[in-house]
């Protein structure tokens, strides 16, 4: 049975060409053209983007379990899954204008971009002129559109602009260890023109009619992370099978034994499994929109970072008890435990900070009392 917009049920076909061409888009450091197409016609790229632009009309619910789904076969593939979403939903801030010109040509418009305010504005007749560099935007190879954010000498904030390809350059410096395959390259704009419509203030984003982005923006990480540590689980579950037959885990025999592979395979499964409660709860909170209490930004803060934790034990708990051919660059395994730990980097999913926000509530009420 197909539920909303049936993104979840297409996310399990482009799960398995995702999974062929993993290999492949760790090489070119990039995703590869079929994949990218299939995330698009899979309807990520139109979940968030406003019914009146042939937009799905879609939920944060659904957007994450499908991000997750994607990720147990690369979490690549579904990172920039979740960055054609993501990015939509802001570019769906833009005045209606805007919005008209981003999706012209229909609702899978490829939006990438960064919310860095790494860039500096000035106001032009019409609109803006715009230059900066932009790190790290995942998928920008193939993109129609880029958000970006740019300061405004001598003025508070930072704005955002929708630029379409071809008033930007792509700089070639996505290098990393984990998550290889996103082409998270660089972004050059050199002093363009945008107009008015296809700019707008960043604070929108945080206080605006819809959901804060406070309460999402760990919810565009964290099921990628999910989905590779399940994964990973799979991948494992089957290795450690075999090797079992094998001979492995004999007491007196070298290696760990059965009861170090059995507690692996106990704590992993629950801790992806609680991380993934925490996930849907936090998505279910968001779906609820402006109704989101400031208690509610906190906890899913909070959760987003805390599941990421929870998700980085168990698939280093794994990776500990998978021996020389886990590490082996044949084997999925390691790229799995890469790929997790590299997004558990992204500053949406650090702890210390979610938990200065989530206790700053109680702790200020415990003083004043």
């Amino acid at each position: 049975m197909v539920t909303g917009t049936g993104l979840v049920e297409r996310a399990g076909g482009l799960r398995e060409v995702a999974r062929r061409r993993a290999a492949d888009a760790e090489e070119r450091r990039r995703l590869t053209p079929d994949v990218v197409a299939g995330v698009l016609e899979s309807g990520f790229a139109r979940h968030f983007v406003p019914v009146g632009f042939g937009g799905a009309g879609g939920t944060f619910r659904e957007f994450a379990d499908a991000v997750a789904v994607v990720a147990e076969g690369c979490a690549a593939a579904a990172w920039c899954a979740s960055v054609a979403s993501s990015l939509a939903r802001v570019a769906a801030f833009l005045p209606a204008q805007g919005q008209a010109e981003v999706w012209a040509e229909g609702a899978d418009a490829f939006v990438v971009g960064s919310l860095s305010p790494a860039g500096k504005a000035a106001a032009a007749p019409g609109g803006w002129r715009v230059s900066g560099s932009w790190a790290c935007v995942s998928g920008v190879d193939f993109s129609d559109w880029v958000v970006v954010c740019a300061v405004l000498p001598g003025q508070a904030g930072a704005r955002l602009f929708a630029l379409p390809r071809g008033a930007y350059a792509v700089k070639d410096t996505w290098s990393a260890s984990g998550m290889r395959g996103t082409g998270s390259n660089t972004v050059v704009v050199d002093d363009v023109f945008v107009p008015e419509s296809r700019s707008v203030d960043r604070q929108r984003l945080f206080d605006g009619p819809a959901v804060p982005i406070q309460a999402v923006n760990g919810l565009s990480c964290a099921p990628a992370a999910l989905g590779a540590a399940r994964g990973a689980l799979r991948l494992w579950t089957g290795d450690t099978a075999r090797r079992l037959a094998r001979g492995a885990g004999k007491a007196g025999g070298p290696g760990p034994s059965l009861g170090t592979y059995e507690a692996a395979l106990a704590r992993g499964s629950g801790e992806i499994d609680a991380a993934a409660l925490l996930l849907e709860r936090a998505a279910d909170v968001a779906d609820r929109g402006a109704r989101i209490t400031e208690a509610e930004i906190a906890r899913n803060v909070r959760d987003y970072a805390l599941s990421t934790e929870l998700l980085v034990t168990a698939v280093n708990r794994m990776f500990a008890t998978a021996g020389t051919s886990g590490q082996s660059l044949e084997s999925p395994l390691q790229r799995a435990w890469r790929d997790v730990n590299s997004i558990a980097t992204h500053i949406a999913l650090t702890f210390d900070p979610a938990a200065v926000l989530f206790a700053a509530r109680p702790f200020a009420l415990e003083a004043a009392a």
